[in-house]
């Protein structure tokens, strides 16, 4: 009997983060069903530099540059400014002729989106034109309110502001449904219950800008993959928060293909891995000890696995746990956690797609959802082939240093630098 009830035991206690995991995507969902009204806008003064950081975009950047010259907004107070970085194709002549501004930039050793972030920025506090700075990638379209929404929030004395990033192109194909809703749940979910509590929204590296008085302050020098991940953690250990801003909205084309979403999925998910071991233990130190809400909920953030690798577990787990009950051996209290994560998910994917508005046909996508899972873990378990970078690039990334890899759209071939 000690045996059984040690086993028992087991059971029970092998639940307890991924309870933790569930209660806390539970929490957030319940969290985000009232939002603060956003601030009222008044008449445009502010001025802003929205900047567009492209690698080989020639087919699609003046899409971006024209969407970005049709906001709602006074155009002697905004100018767009395309950062050509170590293009070699006719990015830059594209963008010119679609009427942005553009810096060509051409630096083999230090590649990647942070670099072209950090030039653009340098360059735009050098010449103090702008009050805050706007990102957004060269893939993307925006609504016509994003200026009008960021101003809003930085005249109420926010330092960084965050649009909601969606998926442009949600009915390719059943891949990119099920991203529609995982960017529903991961940026919009989590983003509204976080204003709630005055936390930080979080960067999401498309549609986030910057006051010129922050990027003074906590200069940018992020250049991971996940720049927009760091560079957060960074501007929170400073004691700034992100503040979300729901109703703007900026849409990413996302891959449709499982060819082209392998490489893409790899370097986000690496990313946030090596995030996670450099940085969630100095968030958890410094929120216990200031005390800080703001730094606890971002080690919170990178603690918390991907929702595929929380759902598995909790599926599997409670599989086992049941076997273990009904075999006659096992205690109820030992399938309680399992449960409770199980019901805990329920709640929060169900959050996800009542704002995510897919209907019938997105609720039967989730069918797909555990070949997907189990695509991911294929992929998380297969060893990485991607170039690494040596010299200035790599020490920049603390280690994760990768080039600059543009993921082929459909109906493209892949690129060389593309992993295979």
């Amino acid at each position: 009997m000690a045996v059984i009830e040690a086993l028992n035991v087991v059971v029970a206690v092998l639940a307890l983060p991924v309870c933790a995991w569930a209660v806390y995507l539970a929490a957030l969902a319940l969290l985000s069903s009232e939002v603060p009204p956003p601030p009222v806008q008044g008449p445009p003064s502010m001025r802003f530099d929205i900047v567009v950081p492209a690698h080989d975009e020639q087919g699609g950047i003046a899409a971006t540059v024209r969407s970005l010259m049709a906001v709602d907004y006074p155009a002697e107070l905004r100018r767009v400014i395309v950062v050509a970085d170590n293009c070699s194709d006719a990015t830059a002549e594209r963008a010119a002729e679609a009427g942005a501004s553009v810096l060509v930039r051409a630096d083999p050793e230090r590649r990647g989106k942070g670099y072209a972030l950090g030039f653009a920025f340098e360059r735009s506090l050098a010449e103090g034109a702008a009050d805050a700075v706007v990102v957004v990638d060269a893939d993307s379209t925006v609504t016509q309110n994003l200026l009008g929404a960021f101003e809003a929030r930085f005249r109420a004395g926010a330092p960084a502001v965050q649009a909601e990033y969606a998926v442009a192109n949600r009915e390719a194909s059943w891949r990119t449904r099920l991203m529609h809703i995982g960017f529903t749940l991961f940026h919009d979910v989590r983003s509204r219950a976080r204003e709630r509590l005055g936390v930080s929204a979080g960067l999401r590296g498309n549609g986030m800008g910057f006051a010129a008085t922050t990027l003074r302050d906590v200069p940018h020098q992020a250049y991971s993959i996940v720049e927009d991940v760091e560079y957060g953690i960074r501007l929170g250990m400073a004691g700034h928060r992100v503040v979300y801003a729901g109703e703007a909205k900026v849409f990413g084309e996302m891959v449709a293909s499982e060819k082209a979403s392998r490489s893409q999925r790899r370097r986000w998910e690496g990313g946030r891995w090596g995030l996670a071991r450099r940085h969630a233990g100095k968030l958890l130190a410094g929120g216990l000890s200031r005390p800080s809400l703001l730094l606890l909920d971002l080690a919170a953030d990178l603690l918390v696995p991907p929702l595929t690798y929380v759902v598995l577990a909790a599926v599997v787990g409670a599989g086992a746990a049941a076997a273990w009950v009904l075999s006659g051996r096992g205690a109820w209290w030992a399938l309680f956690p399992w449960a409770l994560a199980l019901g805990c998910l329920a709640t929060y994917v169900a959050r996800g797609l009542w704002l995510a508005k897919v209907g019938p046909r997105g609720v039967l996508d989730l069918i797909w959802a555990p070949v997907y899972m189990v695509w991911k873990v294929i992929l998380a378990l297969r060893p990485a082939r991607g170039k690494k970078l040596t010299g200035s690039a790599a020490t920049g990334a603390a280690g994760d240093g990768q080039e600059w890899v543009r993921t082929a759209r459909d109906g493209e071939e892949p690129s060389s630098k593309v992993e295979p």
